[in-house]
């Protein structure tokens, strides 16, 4: 892949431009931490909104949908599309109370929802557990991508004359060189700007990221090697354009070389009924948290939060794939050569295949765009667990706010230091989005349930974080350590298949979990009290606490909330559909169900006008801004 000069000139602007955007908000950022990570609760819904669908759309995600094209065809894109359910649920039942909670960090919950030491240990935990040892993981599995994205754009990069150096046991290679100079490029903006630049940013990023993909795949479309949608389904087979998978019985046929999504009727279960609510994934924790919950807690008043989640999950599943999808099926034909483990990076080759000098450039930066903006996003949002739940309270509580945001920068130049770390000692992360699955699966429940009933207590979040460590252990490594009897062995096996296993680690993890609650000591009621009076979820599971305080409106119209969370699962999966239906020119079928998305969205629009919101600070007595 060769770049011009007018290549470099638009990847150059593009440095540019986030750069501007740095620049332009540091005065903003440098006021509070509540600026620095919150941007002063002043987010409109449609900039949140956009900037948590910038950071899931990391530069490896375009290739991880072509493998899954390649595999089994559209409706290998179940494997993630299943997570819809809880991210509508976060929507209408979750969206408002982070918002309303005045906390800056969904670690910070704790500490106002329980108390006590065992509050103030699970909040440290968390901080370090996630804002450091989760996080520069995830950051080193983004960087180490972005490594083999610009390993294909340029085959035989030499920085300063060398392949690389060795520092203190790790290798750096001239790969992992540039990809640090690029962190170092969001470090900065991001040290500097606070979360009001990472997210204008985000959003300039995304439109950049986004018209790149689908001018590659309209141009890919209209290549002589493809032919249009006509040709393309000429070239491919019947089973590749199916949008939903095939379920089979207690086995599914084995696949040799690709073919139709398939999955028992156990593992449809598991995917559609289980995963979703019961196991923890970064952007898609139930009941929101992480970066879904920071922007939710930066939007404008608790409408702004529920619509800029509203608007993520339209456009994170709706929206956003098909020019994946498109590209990954023409790079199919393209390169057939590629084998199973290759196939991601056809997404890349098509760039050179089909692009002219200038939009080479062009995709360059949306590649560019992509990985930076999750990169902006995972470095000021574990920043701010180090910072507000680490530092602050553990380590210097009263000090004034610039030294706060003087320190949440230095943060985030160390965090990009140990990621790049981390990456010099990755080759791969295979099956890690299983693992991170099965080791959290158990905790979801809890924290849905933390909002709505008043006996979920520290222990409760605690021993669910645990349990499936142990459950998994079990299952998968103590068959391999212990002799056991063969029968006992080969059962553990069956049992620790995925995604079979997370029906086993669920249910071990929520009898754990619930003994758990029930053997230890409820919350204190002043720490229930205040926290009902801050948050005031309503609900039946609260009416001990709520019966205490008469003063209190507690919410209502949870079933009208029930049937706006079905309505916009729906709305979603209609919009999905039907683009894709009209893309592939079954027009009246895509119209039909795009009415239907329109017809439903109109209905939660109604119901939305009707609801009554809350503007900050709440008149139940929420606690001042920090300012």
């Amino acid at each position: 892949m060769t770049l011009t000069a007018i290549d470099w000139i638009v990847i150059a602007l593009y440095f540019v431009v986030s750069l501007a955007i740095g620049v332009a908000y540091s005065r903003r950022a440098s006021k509070s931490t509540n600026d620095f990570f919150l941007s002063g609760r002043a987010l409109p819904w449609w900039l949140a909104g956009t900037s948590m669908v910038a950071t899931t759309f990391a530069a490896d995600t375009p290739l991880a949908v072509t493998e899954l094209v390649a595999q089994n065809g559209i409706a290998g894109n179940w494997l993630w599309w299943n997570m819809v359910f809880g991210g509508v649920l976060a929507t209408f039942f979750f969206a408002r109370l982070w918002r309303r909670a005045g906390i800056l960090t969904d670690c910070e919950f704790v500490s106002i929802r329980y108390g006590g030491a065992a509050g103030s240990f699970l909040r440290g935990f968390r901080a370090v557990y996630i804002g450091i040892f989760m996080n520069i993981i995830v950051m080193g599995w983004v960087n180490l991508a972005m490594v083999k994205i610009l390993a294909v754009i340029f085959p035989n990069l030499l920085l300063f004359g060398r392949e690389g150096f060795v520092l203190l046991g790790f290798h750096f290679s001239s790969y992992l060189i540039l990809v640090g100079l690029l962190m170092l490029l969001v470090a900065g903006y991001s040290a500097l700007s606070g979360l009001w630049g990472v997210s204008v940013t985000d959003a300039f990023q995304f439109i950049l990221a986004m018209g790149g993909c689908i001018i590659l795949a309209v141009l890919a479309l209209r290549s002589p090697e493809i032919g249009g949608i006509a040709g393309l389904k000429a070239k491919l087979p019947e089973w590749v354009f199916q949008f939903t998978p095939q379920i089979q019985g207690a086995k599914p046929a084995a696949q040799s070389s690709g073919g139709l999504f398939q999955m028992t009727v156990l593992a449809f279960v598991t995917y559609l009924g289980v995963q979703w609510w019961a196991s923890w994934y970064p952007g898609s924790e139930p009941g929101g948290g992480g970066y879904v919950a920071q922007r939710m807690m930066s939007s404008k008043n608790e409408k702004h939060a529920l619509l800029a989640s509203l608007w993520f999950n339209i456009a994170h599943y709706a929206i956003r794939p098909w020019p994946w999808v498109i590209v990954a099926l023409c790079s199919l034909v393209m390169f057939p050569e590629l084998d199973a483990s290759q196939k991601g990076k056809g997404f890349v080759m098509m760039i050179g295949q089909v692009l002219p000098s200038g939009l080479v450039g062009l995709l360059l930066a949306a590649f560019l765009a992509a990985y930076m903006s999750t990169i902006a996003t995972q470095l000021n949002w574990g920043c701010s667990y180090i910072v507000n739940d680490l530092y602050r309270p553990f380590i210097r509580p009263g000090a004034d706010e610039k030294s706060y945001v003087r320190v949440s920068r230095i943060t985030t130049v160390a965090l990009m230091a140990l990621s790049l770390i981390v990456t010099a000692k990755l080759d791969t992360i295979t099956g890690a989005w299983q693992f991170i699955l099965e080791c959290s699966a158990g905790i979801g429940l809890v924290l849905i349930l933390r909002w709505f009933w008043w006996r979920i207590n520290a222990w409760s979040e605690i021993a669910a974080l645990l349990a499936p460590f142990v459950i998994l252990f079990i299952l998968k490594y103590l068959r391999l350590w212990i002799q056991l009897p063969e029968s006992l062995s080969k059962f553990l096996e069956s049992l620790a298949k995925f995604p079979e296993s997370l029906l086993i680690i669920v249910a071990g993890s929520t009898v754990i979990w619930v003994a758990a609650t029930f053997l230890t000591r409820p919350t204190p009621e002043k720490v229930l009290l205040d926290f009902y009076r801050r948050v005031h979820p309503g609900g039946v599971l609260w009416k001990p606490i709520a019966d205490k305080l008469p003063d209190v409106q507690s919410d209502t119209g949870y079933w009208g909330l029930l049937a706006d969370w079905l309505a916009g699962v729906a709305l979603v999966m209609l919009c999905l559909f039907g683009s894709g239906k009209l893309i592939f020119g079954e027009t009246t079928h895509g119209l039909l169900l795009l009415g239907g998305a329109a017809i439903l969205g109109g209905l939660i629009s109604w119901h939305l006008s009707r609801m009554k919101w809350e503007e900050w600070p709440g008149s139940q007595g929420a606690p001042a801004e920090r300012k």
